[in-house]
């Protein structure tokens, strides 16, 4: 089949190219194709049938072609942004105003109160009564201070009823020195106490003490105490703090005891805690120069070395529960006998809702050890035969919530039961009068030992409402049950107090504080006759009021025992009525 060539234009070239040359290879591939048939029915012995297979196109990705050419574009327009100017023309206008300045609003500031480093107190009251106080402190510089102070009380007495002198007095004298270190701080003081008091609660009943033997009583029993020591603070080191105290007790009845106590506190690593450990050392010797009943004199002693480790097991956002014990070894320096002590140290606490509810308990014991000057300090019309011995208190489980009820009130309530093995308990001394003694009238008290169970009920709620009044509550019931003693000697059976505190004004303040000790026991023995003598439970209100006239001055008045109540504190022992006492106070710096 001929091809054929046409003439074109240039501008049609391309695309009459392509279409000759498609023409000229299909007509060359038909006759191609045709000699071929043509051949094969010659050559073939078969019958030349045809066999016309159709199938529909099934069209694919690669039979597309694409289009490779770029297309351009002739269009050579440009654009460009046309300049725009901007002119202001600026009009000159006459005016008046002119704007006021601005002021920041003022806020009404309370006055700082300054504050005096020193402290200077005298107060004059009925019953003779004196009271003085001075407190010194002076900084030597950023780190050291030195310090002291000076406090006395004394009455002339004169209770009504009383036959004897009632007179009193307590003088207190200390040093001070610290030093404050980057990363300790340590203090050590001195001190020396002067008290007496007389004996004169002696019975009233007339066949027992003749007015010729009233007349040649001396009651009066004094009391010396000298003591010194210091104590240490330090940040991060293996021991947190350290303490040593010594002090001398005398009176002037030929009887006075020596004691040393040393304490260390510091913290073990142990898997992955620290375990808190407190070791204690107590030494406790002394004498007295008679027995109650006989002139011969006699020693005591005791010396106690312990070591308490607390371990913390649990300790996260609402559950704290510590595990320890504690164990003494105690020597008995007159009786040459020693013994073993263990007691056990478990807390544990855990917040119900947040600060508002938190419970907490646990069980724990210790060894106690009593002294002449302990049992002096807390009842001063003691005899000078006392048996001195420790207190051993094996357990004491209790069970309590605390929390707060609002921002400015907070609460503690909770029930305790404790044994004490060798509990110290106060006893009346029995009437055998002697000649070369003033405290065998059946007016002084001895020590007695026995083995006492208490169950304690205990509530307790403060108020602070803005700092302007303080509120404060305290209640507890005892029950006991003594195991050799007849009862629980001079132990109260209901204690309560409330303390007020409340800000009137800049310059007026005022307090109260009013105290309610239920009945307790004790036993008279006059006679060979033994009487278990009730003492009535008693209440006692104290107030105060108070003008500051300066930064300096201040002037004050107190009254206690308000309702004037001729109560026993102790068997025979009538208080003081009413007592008011006023004063001025002043305060400085050097």
């Amino acid at each position: 089949m001929p091809c054929y060539v046409y003439s074109i234009s240039k501008t049609q070239s391309m695309n009459v190219d392509q279409k000759t040359y498609i023409t000229c290879i299909i007509s060359f591939m038909t006759l191609f194709a045709f000699a071929q048939d043509q051949r094969k029915q010659t050559n073939d012995t078969l019958d030349a049938d045809v066999v016309n297979v159709v199938k529909p196109y099934t069209p694919k990705i690669s039979d597309a072609f694409k289009v490779k050419a770029i297309p351009t574009t002739d269009d050579a327009t440009t654009t460009s942004k046309k300049e725009i100017r901007y002119n202001i023309f600026s009009i000159p206008v006459a005016s008046i105003f002119t704007p006021a300045k601005g002021k920041a609003a003022a806020v009404e500031k309370t006055k700082k109160e300054r504050l005096f480093t020193n402290y200077a107190s005298l107060g004059f009251g009925n019953y003779t009564t004196l009271l003085g106080e001075v407190y010194l402190n002076h900084a030597m510089n950023r780190s050291e201070n030195v310090g002291g102070y000076i406090s006395h009380h004394s009455s002339q007495g004169g209770i009504d009823g009383v036959k004897l002198d009632d007179d009193f007095m307590d003088t207190k004298v200390n040093i001070n020195y610290a030093k404050q270190m980057r990363d300790y701080t340590w203090n050590v003081d001195a001190g020396y106490k002067f008290q007496s008091y007389n004996w004169y609660g002696i019975p009233n009943a007339e066949n027992l003490i003749t007015e010729t033997q009233i007349d040649a009583l001396s009651p009066q029993h004094k009391f010396h105490t000298f003591d010194f020591g210091g104590e240490i603070e330090l940040e991060d080191r293996m021991i947190n703090s350290g303490s040593v105290r010594f002090r001398r007790f005398a009176d002037d009845l030929d009887s006075g005891e020596n004691r040393f106590v040393a304490k260390a506190n510091f913290d073990v690593a142990f898997r992955e805690e620290l375990i808190n450990t407190t070791v204690k050392m107590d030494y406790l010797g002394g004498r007295f120069g008679q027995s109650y009943l006989e002139d011969t004199s006699f020693k005591y002693g005791n010396f106690q070395i312990g070591i308490a480790p607390i371990y913390p097991i649990v300790r996260d956002e609402y559950l704290k529960v510590d595990v320890g014990f504690a164990t003494y070894y105690m020597n008995d320096t007159a009786a040459k006998a020693h013994k073993f002590y263990i007691y056990p140290k478990v807390t544990a606490s855990y917040r119900l809702v947040d600060d508002m509810v938190i419970s907490y308990g646990g069980i724990e014991g210790d060894l106690e050890q009593n002294s002449y000057q302990g049992f002096a300090s807390e009842n001063p019309f003691v005899s000078p035969t006392l048996v001195v011995q420790p207190t051993s208190q094996q357990y004491n489980a209790y069970l309590g919530l605390k929390g707060k009820l609002s921002n400015t009130m907070n609460y503690n309530l909770n029930g305790s039961y404790y044994g004490s093995n060798n509990q110290a308990l106060y006893l009346s001394n029995a009437f055998s009068p002697q000649d070369d003694n003033n405290y065998s009238y059946n007016n002084s008290f001895s020590v007695v030992y026995d083995n006492v169970k208490t169950l304690k009920l205990f509530g307790e709620l403060n108020v602070d409402i803005k700092r302007n009044l303080n509120l404060g509550l305290k209640v507890s019931y005892y029950n006991y049950t003594a195991d050799k003693q007849e009862e629980a000697w001079n132990l109260p059976d209901f204690e309560a107090s409330l303390f007020l505190d409340y800000q009137i004004t800049a310059q007026w303040f005022a307090g109260a504080n009013l105290f309610y000790v239920g009945e307790r026991l004790d036993n008279q023995v006059a006679e060979s006759t033994t009487n278990v003598v009730s003492l009535e439970s008693y209440f006692d209100a104290n107030a105060h009021v108070g003008y500051r006239i300066n930064e300096r001055w201040t002037a004050y008045v107190k009254a206690n025992n308000i309702a004037n109540q001729v109560y026993n504190r102790w068997l025979n022992y009538p208080v003081q009525g009413i007592q008011v006492l006023g004063g001025a106070s002043y305060k400085f710096d050097f």
